[in-house]
C-alpha cells in the first residue's frame, strides 16, 4: 500500500464515497494556520496614469476568472458557495473561508477530501475531489470517455482533447465537443469587455495589442494570436489571463484551467535574467540523450521576466501558491517561439522566510543550514521554468504524430514537473561549471554547495505539502530516487544531507530517464516509475514529523491590489 503525506493529524482520511465527520471550527483553524498571511506588496509609483487606469479593469476581469474556475473545479461549486455565504455563525464563516482558500470543499493539503457534511442546502458534496472537475459530464467514466475519443475522426479526436473545449452530452445523451466561448459565454463576455477598457486605457502598445486579442479569443476560442502577443509583451503591467495550466484535470490532463495573475514587472531583475535567454539552445544541446531527441531550433528567443505580483485569481490563487510559471502549453507556440517564463519575486521570498528558511532548520544538520540561500532558490525556480521549454515535446507513436502530454496522459503532470525540477538543478550544474553564472551563484565548492542543499531543502518545502499535487508527486520521485542512488544522504534521524560525490551523477541519470520516457511518450514506464516512487519512506516520514509547526504554504493578501481598488 501507498503511504499518503497528511501533513496533520486532523486530517480526513476518508475514501471516495465515504464522508468523515465535517470538521469543526478547531480543525478548520488549524487547517487554515498552515497557510501563512502574508501581504503582497508591488510599487506602482512609476506606472502611468494609463496603467494605473488599466491595472484596475484587469483586477476586476481577475474577479471573474476566480467565479469562473471555481466552476470548472466541480459543478456543484458555485451553488454551494452561494449556500455558504448565507451561514453567518462563526462554524459557517470558517467553512467559507476555507472553501475559497480552495476553491472548494476539498482541502487541497488533505488529499483532497471534504472537510464539510455530506450535504449542505440540499447540495450533495462529494467525499472528494472529481478527477474530471467539471470539464466532463458528472455521470462520465474514465473509459466511456477515452472510447469515445478514440472512435472520433482525427480532427473532432482533437478538438475533444483540446485545451479549451468541455465536453457534455447533447439532447441525445451523447458525447459532444463545448467550445469554452460557448460553455462560459456570460462571463467571457463581461471579462472581455473589461480587458477591452484596460487596452483602451493604456499607453503601452504591447499591452495594448495582448488586451484586444485575448479579449477576442474569449469570444473566438481561438488563443494562438493573442499567446504569441503575450510572448512579446513588454509593458510595466504584466498580465497573465485565461486558460492556461491542466492539473485539474486528473480525469486526463487535457483541460485548462482559467487563471489570472496581474503583475507589475520589476525590469532591473528582469535584465539580470535576460542572459540566460541567450543560452537556450546550448542548454537543450547539453540534455543527457541522445541527439535524436533534442530540439536543433529552440534558440535565444524565449522571453523571461521578473514581476511583483499585485493580484490572483482562480488557478493562480488557489491552495498553494505559484512562485512561477513556464506558459503557453501548446505546442504549437513552443516549437516556434519557446515558452515565456514569468517569475513572482514577492511571493517566492514570502516563501523562502516563512516556509524554507524553518525547515532547513528541522530537515539539515547544523552545519550544512548555512548553505541555504535566496539565491539558489530563486535561480532553480527560473531553470525549473525555462527547462519545461526543453526537451522533447513531439512524439510518433505507431507512426503517428503526437505529443507527451497526449500519451502520458494523467501521469504527464507528474512526470513533466519532475523533469522540470532535475532537469533545472541540472543544467545550472552545466552552466556553473562553465562560470556562467558567476554573478548570479558565484562558482566553485562553495556555490554548488549552496545549490544542491538549498534544492534537499526545498525538495522537503515541496512533500509539506502532501502527495496530491503533480509538483510534489515529482518530487516523492526525486528524493526516493536520489536517496536509492546515494545523493542524498539520510542520518536515521529526520535530517539529511547531500553526498556531494555522488550528487552529480545520480541527477545526470535520473534527468535522462525522465527525459526518454517523455521522448518516446511511454506511459507503461511513466507509471511504473510512480508506483514505485510516489510514496514517502519512513524517513521522509520523520522529517515530515517536525514540520508540523512549520507552515505549509502564503496566504496571500493582495494589499496594493485593494488600494488601487479603493481609488
Amino acid at each position: 500500500m501507498k503511504k499518503i503525506l497528511l501533513p496533520l493529524t486532523l486530517v480526513l482520511a476518508v475514501v471516495s464515497t465515504v464522508h468523515a465527520a465535517p470538521a469543526t471550527i478547531a480543525d478548520l483553524n488549524k487547517m487554515s494556520q498552515r497557510y501563512a498571511p502574508v501581504a503582497l506588496t508591488a510599487d506602482t509609483s512609476k506606472l502611468s496614469a494609463g496603467d494605473k487606469q488599466a491595472i484596475v479593469k484587469l483586477i476586476e476581469a481577475a474577479k471573474i476568472i476566480d467565479v469562473l474556475q471555481l466552476r470548472q473545479r466541480w459543478s456543484g461549486n458555485e451553488a454551494l458557495w452561494a449556500a455558504l455565504k448565507k451561514d453567518t455563525t462563526p462554524l459557517g464563516k470558517a467553512r467559507l473561508d476555507y472553501f475559497w482558500l480552495n476553491k472548494g470543499p476539498w482541502s487541497i493539503l488533505d488529499d483532497h477530501q471534504s472537510f464539510l457534511p455530506a450535504q449542505i442546502g440540499g447540495i450533495k458534496i462529494p467525499a472528494k475531489k472529481p478527477e474530471g472537475g467539471s470539464f466532463y459530464p458528472d455521470d462520465a467514466t474514465k473509459a466511456q470517455l477515452d472510447t469515445w475519443m478514440n472512435a472520433l475522426p482525427a480532427i473532432d479526436k482533437s478538438q475533444a482533447q483540446w485545451f479549451f473545449t468541455a465536453i457534455r452530452r447533447n439532447a441525445g445523451g451523447q458525447f459532444t465537443t463545448v467550445p469554452y466561448s460557448v460553455e462560459y459565454q456570460p462571463e467571457l463576455e463581461k471579462a472581455a469587455a473589461l480587458l477591452k477598457q484596460a487596452a483602451a486605457a493604456t499607453d503601452n502598445a504591447s499591452l495594448k495589442k495582448f488586451l484586444d486579442l485575448r479579449a477576442d479569443a474569449f469570444l473566438s476560442n481561438d488563443y494562438l494570436a493573442s499567446d504569441f502577443a503575450w510572448m512579446d509583451l513588454d509593458s510595466p503591467v504584466d498580465v497573465t489571463i485565461g486558460p492556461y495550466e491542466t492539473y485539474n484535470d486528473e480525469l486526463f490532463g487535457y483541460k485548462a484551467a482559467f487563471e489570472a495573475y496581474v503583475n507589475i514587472r520589476d525590469q532591473k531583475e528582469t535584465q539580470k535574467l535576460d542572459f540566460f535567454a541567450q543560452h537556450m539552445q546550448e542548454l537543450e544541446d547539453s540534455l543527457p540523450i541522445d541527439a535524436q531527441y533534442r530540439n536543433p531550433k529552440v534558440g535565444a528567443i524565449a522571453p523571461m521576466v521578473v514581476v511583483n505580483q499585485v493580484y490572483g485569481a482562480g488557478d493562480g490563487n488557489m491552495g498553494v501558491q505559484t512562485a512561477a510559471y513556464n506558459l503557453p502549453n501548446d505546442e504549437r507556440i513552443i516549437s516556434q517561439r519557446g515558452s515565456k517564463r514569468v517569475m513572482l519575486k514577492n511571493v517566492q521570498e514570502a516563501k523562502f522566510k516563512s516556509t524554507l528558511t524553518p525547515i532547513s532548520k528541522l530537515v539539515l544538520r547544523a552545519a550544512d543550514q548555512k548553505d541555504v540561500d535566496f539565491d539558489s532558490f530563486f535561480t532553480h525556480i527560473l531553470a525549473h521554468e525555462i527547462t519545461h521549454g526543453l526537451g522533447p515535446h513531439a512524439t510518433t507513436i505507431d507512426g503517428k504524430a503526437s505529443t507527451p502530454r497526449q500519451d502520458l496522459k494523467e501521469a504527464y503532470s507528474t512526470i513533466e514537473e519532475a523533469k522540470a525540477d532535475i532537469t533545472g538543478l541540472y543544467v545550472l550544474d552545466v552552466m556553473m561549471g562553465k562560470g556562467q553564472l558567476k554573478g548570479i551563484l558565484g562558482q566553485g565548492e562553495a556555490a554548488e554547495r549552496k545549490l544542491y542543499t538549498t534544492f534537499l531543502a526545498s525538495a522537503f518545502r515541496t512533500l509539506h505539502f502532501g502527495l496530491t499535487d503533480s509538483h510534489a508527486r515529482g518530487m516523492a520521485i526525486q528524493v526516493n530516487y536520489l536517496l536509492d542512488k546515494g545523493g542524498f544522504v539520510s542520518h536515521g534521524d529526520g535530517t539529511f544531507s547531500v553526498d556531494f560525490a555522488r550528487i552529480k551523477d545520480a541527477v545526470k541519470e535520473l534527468d535522462r530517464e525522465f527525459l526518454m520516457i517523455e521522448a518516446t511518450g511511454d506511459y507503461a514506464r511513466a507509471k511504473e516509475m510512480m508506483a514505485k516512487y510516489v510514496v514517502i519512506r519512513p524517513d521522509v516520514q520523520k522529517a515530515l514529523d517536525k514540520m508540523k509547526s512549520v507552515p505549509n504554504d502564503i496566504r496571500p493578501q493582495f494589499r496594493t491590489a485593494n488600494s488601487l481598488l479603493a481609488k
